[in-house]
């Protein structure tokens, strides 16, 4: 008789307002106060995260923070410290690590672990994810939400359940009952403009959504529909993967004032495109497709391409072709809010290119 293939033990880890709660640990005076991490409110700048005192007001990620100041004017505006945000999470991949081969960051403050086979020889994911959750704060000081269960989706969406410093478990058995009673917007994946459109055709549930059929979901959703379709029945067959292909890199700028000087573009262009070789260097890849990305005042959005012949990671490649570009929009004749360049169509670098020759190391 053949084993029966065991039921898989996804814990899905997210810091709680992780920037936020950085600078409230280094900054205890800020404590059980509106924090926001972000832009001025004065200029043209969004809320990268805030704290859930901040929340209170109504103020969220990617708000614009003149919003978040017009809800809370007494709030605190702090600008981000990066570098500061990515050396504790690389320590708390490094706890990660130590439970699972199999871990999957999928931003800088969450991941996902597959713990069916963990590197502590641990059967309950539970305890795992407990485990987890004070070492962080016994090592950071900062505190996680964590959500465990069979599938990715639902890991996910247990994580979300019971914030800040919660953990909550979905059993098989109970994933039915989760999932038709959590309203849609809730639905990891479901974002603010499908929720609308699903209220107006009477979806407000899970068990809304489940009383659709496959063709339906498709018919109004496209695509899509077939996603909707099997998550709400508790279906997801991803993988943990612990290395993702990275589909392109890039750069860009909102800048706080239009600017319409064309030598200031190019300026700002040179040091994008500085930036974006340092990165593909970093992730030993090169790319072929080159694009420029353009915001004008009114945000109409204006994007050129140019794939070119040989992949390059090459600065100079990079910014004399958006330069080449550059002549085939408006930038001449108004002035423009944003700037940014990627680079797409990548390849592992495994050898050593032509470009590679010409560069100062």
């Amino acid at each position: 008789m053949k084993s029966e293939k065991p039921i898989r033990k996804i814990v899905h880890i997210d810091m709680d307002a992780f920037f936020a709660a950085v600078e409230v640990r280094d900054h205890p005076e800020y404590k059980g106060k509106p924090l926001i991490v972000g832009g001025d409110p004065n200029s043209r700048g969004v809320v990268a995260t805030c704290s859930y005192d901040a929340r209170k007001y109504g103020i969220h990620s990617a708000m614009a923070s003149a919003v978040a100041y017009r809800l809370c004017p007494h709030a605190i505006f702090v600008r981000g410290r990066h570098e500061v945000y990515k050396q504790i999470s690389k320590q708390i991949r490094n706890i990660f690590n130590e439970y699972s081969h199999l871990v999957e960051p999928v931003s800088i403050d969450e991941a996902y672990l597959d713990v069916t086979y963990n590197k502590k020889g641990m059967k309950s994911a539970t305890l795992i994810a407990k485990d987890i959750k004070k070492r962080i704060y016994r090592e950071t000081g900062l505190t996680a939400s964590a959500g465990v269960s069979y599938n990715m989706f639902l890991a996910k969406i247990a994580s979300d359940m019971d914030k800040p410093d919660g953990l909550v478990v979905i059993l098989p058995d109970k994933a039915k009952e989760v999932l038709e009673g959590l309203p849609i917007g809730k639905f990891y994946g479901i974002g603010k403009v499908t929720e609308k459109k699903m209220q107006m055709l009477g979806i407000h549930t899970g068990k809304d959504l489940k009383a659709q059929t496959l063709e339906e979901l498709i018919r109004h959703f496209g695509k899509v529909g077939k996603y909707y379709y099997y998550i709400v029945r508790g279906i997801d067959k991803r993988e943990v993967t612990p290395e993702r292909d990275i589909k392109s890199i890039g750069h860009e700028n909102t800048f706080a004032v239009d600017i319409d000087d064309i030598h200031e573009m190019k300026e700002y262009l040179e040091e994008c495109a500085a930036k974006i070789e340092k990165r593909l260097r970093k992730h030993n890849v090169a790319g072929r497709t080159i694009t420029l990305k353009i915001r004008y005042p009114d945000f109409y959005r204006a994007t050129r391409s140019r794939t070119i012949t040989k992949p390059t990671q090459d600065k100079n490649v990079i910014i004399n072709t958006v330069n080449s570009l550059l002549e085939e929009t408006f930038v001449n004749k108004c002035s423009v809010r944003l700037l940014g360049i990627s680079v797409s169509n990548l390849e592992k670098d495994e050898i050593n290119l032509p470009e590679q020759l010409t560069l100062k190391l």
